[in-house]
């Protein structure tokens, strides 16, 4: 499952859906085709592998029980997902935000995508949304039921957020991957889009050992 998780993966940020603050109208298909355009640029740029996350229907819900992505989202989030499938030829992975694990696996799980990624899959984090605790229990339960092999990425020290108690980079991730038994484990910036603090991603490198680490943000071609 692990072998998606290596290479260069772009993203797909599907634009504001219907009932979205940000939605400056156009229905559902027009969201879709946005999103695909963006998929299929991606494909021809040469990409290895794709993610798909609703970045613009922000403020997001917690995603968990009582704070979960409402059912039009999942449902145009499969659709996106399916059809960047058939279209590219690429393995396909899937982020519900801000951390609808379930949502995640359940879409990936009807379209044969190959991966999701995980906010906070281990302990637990002050965000924007409010305290987020990780799920993993639930999470890998689900996928078990599920019986699809899907691999999970998760991010340690994950970006617009603080864990509740101090904790390493290197305790995170031995979290992350040992008790949580992630497949691989993202490290970013602070933020969306900024650079990874380079101590940390090494620290991250030595206690993942032959396991994946994935950079999560701030990738530009001088950084590649």
């Amino acid at each position: 499952m692990t072998s998606v998780l290596r290479g260069l993966i772009g993203v797909v940020h599907v634009p504001a859906m219907p009932g979205d603050p940000g939605h400056r109208g156009g229905g559902f298909a027009q969201v879709e085709q946005a999103a695909l355009a963006d998929a299929l640029a991606l494909a021809e740029g040469g990409i290895d592998a794709i993610i798909v996350e609703n970045f613009g229907s922000a403020p997001f819900p917690k995603g968990v029980d009582g704070s979960r992505l409402p059912p039009h989202q999942v449902a145009l989030l499969t659709l996106v997902v399916r059809e960047a499938a058939r279209r590219t030829g690429l393995p396909i992975g899937v982020n519900c935000l801000r951390n609808d694990v379930i949502a995640a696996l359940g879409i990936a799980a009807a379209t044969g995508a190959a991966f999701v990624r995980v906010n906070v899959h281990t302990g637990s984090y002050v965000t924007d949304q409010g305290l987020i605790e990780g799920e993993a229990d639930r999470s890998l339960r689900y996928r078990m039921a599920l019986g699809a092999p899907i691999a999970l990425a998760a991010d340690v020290l994950v970006k617009h957020a603080a864990p509740l108690a101090p904790v390493t980079m290197t305790d995170a991730v031995h979290d992350c991957l040992d008790r949580g038994l992630a497949d691989a484990v993202i490290v970013s910036g602070a933020a969306t889009g900024a650079p990874v603090d380079e101590p940390l991603l090494r620290e991250a490198r030595a206690a993942a050992g032959d396991r994946a680490v994935l950079l999560g943000s701030g990738l530009t071609p001088e950084r590649v």
